[in-house]
């Protein structure tokens, strides 16, 4: 994947960032919605298309054509790989029904008595080594935005299930961007941020903006499947950390 930024802002107000790509897309996966509609929790039409995605303040697509399927079969490749990290579903309420596999977290030696949502320093998780290509996804976006990598994680949001009404609070989030790779999702990942709702789609990268209230659906018949990962923007990071990064 050739990725080539064309605009970066490091704002909260202007974190959009437009980007090409030169790739090509997998088979998409075959599946079925539990509505011929495009519906949210609440069972009201999707008003995804009513807004057009240039209008939009709290999501921007970022890229389209990605193979997602080699990040896919490296997944298949590690045993219980959904099994072996449950603190997120089972310390945060609102993720309670979805899975993670942690590929970057926090560094447990630099929180000093804060809490873990102001905690800056970040570190590669002992069972990233098993999904190289994954990190280094994470690697290249970092890059191409040029930006510090933070947290990221993969994450299977189960058919049926969804992540509930929330903010992300807290000194680390408010100087990060946060971004969605769409790996699985044969119908098209419903989130809302705000007032505003899209189906993000296989193969494409979404920055979004999570200090707004937000929250995911899986209304499809198959599980869903994103890299989720937050960039601190270098601009800021001299003022976050001290030093010239």
């Amino acid at each position: 994947m050739k990725i080539a930024v064309k605009k970066q802002f490091s704002n909260t107000s202007e974190r959009r960032a437009v980007i090409s790509a030169d790739s090509q897309i997998g088979g998409a996966s075959q599946g079925r919605c539990r509505s011929t509609e495009a519906k949210n929790p609440t069972g009201v039409a999707c008003s995804c298309e009513a807004l057009k995605e240039s209008d939009m303040q709290y999501f921007r697509r970022l890229l389209t054509a990605i193979d997602t399927q080699p990040y896919l079969d490296e997944i298949a490749a590690v045993e219980g790989a959904w099994d072996q990290s449950t603190g997120r579903q089972n310390k945060i309420r609102v993720q309670r029904e979805a899975q993670a596999i942690p590929l970057r977290g926090l560094r447990k030696s630099a929180i000093a008595g804060r809490k873990r949502s102001d905690v800056h320093e970040s570190r590669w998780t002992s069972g990233s080594v098993n999904f190289p290509l994954a990190c280094q996804f994470l690697r290249d976006t970092a890059k191409a935005e040029d930006s510090l990598l933070s947290r990221g994680k993969i994450v299977c949001l189960p058919a049926g299930r969804r992540v509930y009404p929330h903010i992300d609070r807290g000194e680390y989030y408010a100087v990060r961007n946060r971004y969605h790779l769409v790996l699985k999702s044969a119908c098209g990942s419903w989130l809302k941020a705000g007032d505003e709702e899209i189906r993000m789609q296989e193969g494409e990268l979404w920055w979004f903006d999570n200090k707004q209230v937000h929250e995911a659906y899986n209304d499809g018949d198959q599980d869903r499947i994103h890299m989720i990962f937050d960039l601190l923007p270098r601009a800021a990071a001299e003022r976050v950390f001290g030093t010239a990064a």
